[in-house]
């Protein structure tokens, strides 16, 4: 298709009548100029191929084939507005010898973001007859698009505030090669990305992200870039691993695996094939790894799916393994190729790339968002000038939402693919996060617990994300703002933990440290509910109760010689006798939640204690809180 657009002799088209111009009457050096430009433009040379053709304009003004083709080469090297100019002068000199070009006329419209004017110029080209088959097979995909571009702008009409201005990433970053898949770690400090280099080989580079730039790319180390069969290489956002597509001799199941390597004091560890939940013997690419290290993303052509090329999901267990990985189903899978996931740090956005879904041309890029349900939305294209008529690439986005990086070959870049950042577009940012870190620790020893760190939404009660700490028992979690928080902390031979976090009307990208006790089950070990807030006068369970009251079934189960004193307490205000019975009454609406879900009475008491045993002082309201609260005691083991 290129070429029909590049040399006016193949359009493949009949139409005879010419009004101002005529090829017998150009000067033949002109004609030989012609000859030359072509040569370079049947072997691809398009930039070769420019000077000459200016020449051969020059020596003759009136060269339409020679302005058409020089127009063609223009839109090629996406300069579009050459090429707009270039067309338009030929229709200057003759409008009915051009009518044939309305489709790569219009096509460079489009290119320009003129979709409204690009669609007028399909439905002319459309109008003329007898054209081909194959002529107006195309013209009938890019009037498509291009109606999908018009109605696109309707339905955003802040589009057109929006300046995309890409900016290279300079000659730290890129070179006279290929640099694509960019990945960022959630710090934004480390740019990972692949390069091509001779004989097909691809290596991973790195670069350090700083506010003076970016820091000259080096090849990541280790010995992970021995092998040469590698791509779409993806960082956790912790920086602690890389999962990558290689072809290891003699490794794989097939085709293309996906492989995980570690990071370690002497560099990256030898890659790990993830197994056969994961790859098969058909093609597995573009890996993305959620912040909290447990879902994985890929792309994957294995018989069964919706098209080419699908997306699917695999979740990892509390022992490290793979789950069978499964398609994402058809209303994220089309008929063509779903390609380069990647998931934001606020675990709720991912961006791909499809040519099956409505689009401008190409493969778009498009944003899929969680319900609150826990399911994909529908997946929705980003939009114009961010797709654009050609193919785009994979997409990264830096844990704030506010600046992207893609692959792309714009008119300035160092040679091919060329890595940019550029401004989200507001309406298509990801979600704003904060982000938790800290250790689980025996509250005895001190010593590292590895442990199930789980994040409820305050508002539904609903799992957001489940964190397996290290074998040090640290932990790295990535929250979207503008909303409250229950952590909950899980291992066997231990009391749970609990906490509430109330964030949201903390300010973004803000980073918290929080240490985390766990207490071994023991004779009188003791736990303050710290969801459990009942309203005055009330021993009703709150719904933010049954977080925490779950996580004791689950103690209560895992060990099940151990036996309760529920007891509830209230602070001085009021009567003895009315917060004597208040305090009981809650101590029993949670035996009774417990007896009610299997565990049976004699493991459990309760108690009310009224204002008995303050652990505040009760001259102030903020300590006075402190006693009105509920907590459980280990009785016997």
């Amino acid at each position: 298709m290129k070429l029909l657009l590049i040399l006016p002799a193949l359009i493949l088209c009949s139409f005879c009548y010419s009004q101002n111009y005529n090829p017998d009457k150009i000067s033949a050096k002109a004609l030989d100029t012609y000859d030359e430009a072509i040569v370079f433009l049947k072997d691809g040379m398009i930039k070769e191929a420019i000077p000459v053709l200016q020449n051969c304009i020059s020596q003759d003004s009136n060269f339409v084939d020679a302005i058409l083709s020089l127009g063609a080469a223009y839109g090629q090297l996406k300069r579009y507005p050459e090429s707009v100019l270039l067309y338009e002068k030929a229709r200057a000199i003759d409008s009915i010898y051009f009518k044939v070009y309305q489709l790569p006329y219009a096509i460079n419209l489009a290119g320009l973001g003129n979709f409204q004017k690009a669609l007028e110029q399909v439905d002319a080209f459309l109008s003329i007859p007898k054209i081909s088959d194959r002529s107006i097979n195309a013209a009938k995909y890019r009037k498509k698009c291009f109606e999908f571009a018009i109605d696109y702008q309707k339905k955003h009409p802040n589009q057109d505030l929006y300046h995309f201005n890409p900016v290279n990433l300079g000659d730290s970053v890129n070179s006279i090669y290929a640099e694509y898949y960019p990945t960022v770690t959630v710090s934004d400090n480390i740019l990972v990305f692949t390069r091509a280099g001779i004989h097909m080989r691809e290596d991973f580079m790195e670069s350090n992200m700083s506010k003076k730039g970016f820091s000259f790319a080096k090849p990541i180390a280790g010995d992970i870039n021995i092998e040469p069969k590698k791509g779409a290489i993806t960082s956790s956002q912790d920086g602690e691993w890389i999962l990558f597509a290689g072809q290891f001799s003699g490794q794989g199941f097939g085709n293309y695996d996906i492989y995980k390597s570690v990071y370690t004091p002497k560099g990256w560890s030898e890659p790990e094939n993830l197994g056969a939940n994961i790859n098969t013997e058909f093609w597995e690419s573009s890996p993305s790894l959620s912040p909290d290290n447990r879902v994985l993303f890929f792309s994957s052509n294995r018989p069964g799916g919706y098209g080419g090329k699908d997306l699917y999901i695999s979740y990892r267990t509390a022992e490290g393994k793979w789950s069978p990985a499964r398609n994402m189903g058809p209303e994220i899978n089309t008929k063509g190729d779903e390609l380069a996931p990647f998931i934001h740090p606020d675990n709720q956005t991912l961006y791909y790339t499809s040519d099956g879904l409505p689009g401008y041309g190409g493969s778009d890029i498009y944003v899929l968002r969680k319900k609150a349900d826990g399911d994909w939305g529908i997946p929705e294209n980003i939009g114009y000038p961010i797709n654009t008529i050609e193919n785009e690439g994979s997409l990264a986005v830096s844990a704030d939402g506010l600046t992207a990086y893609y692959a792309s070959d714009r008119a300035d870049s160092r040679g091919d693919l060329d890595l940019y950042q550029f401004e989200m577009r507001p309406d298509i940012r990801p979600y704003r996060t904060l982000y938790v870190k800290g250790f689980v620790t025996d509250k005895q020893t001190g010593k590292g617990l590895p442990s199930s760190v789980e994040l409820y939404d305050n508002e539904n009660n609903k799992a957001l994300m489940k964190v397996q700490t290290d074998e040090k028992g640290e932990y790295f979690i990535t929250l979207p703002t503008g909303r409250d928080y229950t952590f909950t902390v899980n291992r066997k031979g231990y009391l749970f933990y609990s906490e509430q976090y109330l964030l949201s009307k903390k300010e973004a990208d803000s980073t918290y440290q929080k240490n985390i006790p766990l207490q071994a089950v023991a004779l009188n070990a003791n736990f303050v509910f710290n969801n459990i807030l009942f309203k005055n006068n009330s021993f009703e369970l709150p719904t933010a109760a049954f977080i925490e009251l779950n996580k004791l079934l689950q103690v209560l189960n895992e060990n099940p010689s151990i036996r309760l004193e529920i007891s509830g307490h209230t602070d001085n205000i009021g009567k003895q006798e009315d917060n004597l019975l208040l305090s009981t009454n809650r101590a029993k609406a949670i035996v009774t939640y417990l007896n009610t879900n299997g565990i049976d009475s004699k493991r459990l008491s309760f108690k009310g204690y009224g204002a008995s045993k303050p652990i505040a002082d009760n001259s102030k309201e903020e300590s006075r809180s402190k006693n009105r609260r509920t907590e459980f005691t280990v009785t016997a083991l």
